[in-house]
């Protein structure tokens, strides 16, 4: 019986591929990555790609990633702590700027810096996922544009005002009275647990 082709694994090299440089790459470098020894393997495996939806031609006949290549495998379950299953092959499956991003055009992403929203769980290097020109509420956390500069806080009321709310108690509770310029709500955050590339 002929070997079954593993689709699986030639889009998993693909993926890191593309992780690390952004780009699917032309035929001939494409044979050392899929692992394959002839051109019309490729060819034949991108084909198989392109019907299962993880690739399309571009306007320029190239190569392109649909936003099924950027699906993750979602755990069936919840866990606490510990392993969570993972996810069989054929199962849920989510891109996770599907998750979090609603509006695309209205959608930014702002790294974080300082430890003025520590005790909220933001920390220093994360990627706070904010929102334009969406309505903010008390509560929320927020992208506020002071003396034109950026800062993340909790949008909050103190007597009758609003204010932006630090969660570090070494820094004081804003007042920016009429000055306040919401710049966005932060709909999500983005964190790595590893150093970045070198």
């Amino acid at each position: 019986m002929p070997k079954q082709p593993d689709d699986q694994a030639y889009l998993a090299r693909l993926q890191e591929y593309y992780a690390r440089w952004r780009t699917v790459p032309a035929y001939g470098p494409l044979r050392s990555v899929l692992r394959l020894s002839s051109r019309d393997g490729v060819a034949k495996v991108l084909e198989r790609l392109r019907s299962a939806g993880y690739l399309e031609r571009t306007p320029a006949n190239r190569w392109a990633p649909t936003e099924r290549f950027f699906e993750r495998g979602l755990a069936e379950a919840a866990v606490p702590a510990g392993l969570p299953a993972p996810t069989h092959d054929g199962g849920e499956a989510h891109s996770i700027d599907a998750y979090l991003v609603r509006h695309p055009s209205r959608t930014t992403l702002i790294p974080v810096t300082g430890d003025s929203m520590i005790n909220a769980g933001i920390h220093e290097g994360d990627i706070a996922v904010v929102e334009r020109d969406t309505p903010a509420r008390p509560g929320d956390l927020v992208v506020a544009a002071l003396n034109n500069e950026l800062t993340l806080k909790t949008l909050a009321v103190e007597n009758g005002t609003l204010v932006l709310q630090p969660a570090n108690p070494r820094y004081p509770v804003i007042h920016p009275g009429d000055h306040l310029e919401i710049f966005g709500v932060v709909i999500g955050l983005v964190r790595s647990y590893r150093s970045p590339r070198r």
